[in-house]
């Protein structure tokens, strides 16, 4: 699980030592790496079309002696990480694949993980969603995550990768719920915003991703003005 945490931070960690200063991801540059990450792209082609995009930008600001704009969002080096994983792609046909790093058990252990599930099902309990669909999602989902709760708490706790699939499943149902239950006006503003704030990098990805990345915004946003928690385990404090 530690490498499923890496994926975002080491991601945000390379942008912003790369760009020079610190810069807080926003929604749309999370939501481009969790596109990623469903995708199946590797860290190392990620981190590698960071560098090649900024050395590109680092060249072109020497011949303009700094003139130009800083680089303001993730979404910026899109083309160059697919780019990069379509390279990592074909240098690794017939060769071997490297030995995986030992997974740290550290910040994942079975009671902590219950907890957050524990606080996430009390979260949702709290919450009430307008117009809500009859058929109490929030409920049954609620319910779910105190089942898991309890398991991981129990003699044979599931895995963790197994376990984050079926928490990505019910966060998908909560989704569903969402975008039923907002208005026709709240969908479109949320639409707008993504187009607003994709429009910079429209050139650099594709229809797909294009595609991907307003969706997964949409998830966020609006799970963030209902208040509602993630559920992923990448989510969980190790504070």
């Amino acid at each position: 699980m530690l490498n499923y945490f890496e994926y975002f931070s080491e991601i945000e960690e390379r942008f912003s030592s790369r760009r020079g200063s610190i810069l807080l991801l926003n929604t749309l540059d999370w939501a481009l790496i969790e596109t990623w990450r469903e995708a199946g792209i590797p860290l190392e082609a990620v981190l590698r079309g960071i560098d090649a995009a900024f050395d590109k930008y680092d060249a072109r600001a020497h011949k303009a002696r700094g003139r130009l704009r800083k680089v303001n969002g993730l979404a910026w080096c899109s083309q160059a990480v697919m780019q990069s994983a379509e390279e990592l792609v074909e240098a690794s046909t017939g060769i071997a694949p490297a030995v995986a790093r030992e997974p740290r058990e550290s910040g994942f252990e079975s009671e902590r993980v219950a907890t957050f599930l524990d606080q996430n099902a009390q979260a949702l309990e709290a919450t009430v969603l307008p117009d809500e669909p009859s058929d109490g999602v929030r409920a049954t989902i609620a319910f779910r995550l105190r089942e898991l709760a309890a398991s991981m708490r129990g003699p044979a706790p599931p895995a963790l990768d197994d376990l984050d699939r079926t928490l990505t499943v019910l966060e998908e149902k909560l989704f569903t719920a969402m975008q039923l239950s907002a208005s026709e006006a709240e969908l479109v503003d949320l639409k707008t915003q993504a187009d607003r704030e994709l429009a910079p990098y429209r050139a650099k990805m594709s229809a797909v991703q294009l595609r991907q990345v307003q969706q997964q915004f949409l998830h966020k946003r609006l799970l963030e003005l209902r208040a509602l928690p993630r559920l992923s385990l990448f989510y969980m404090s190790h504070a």
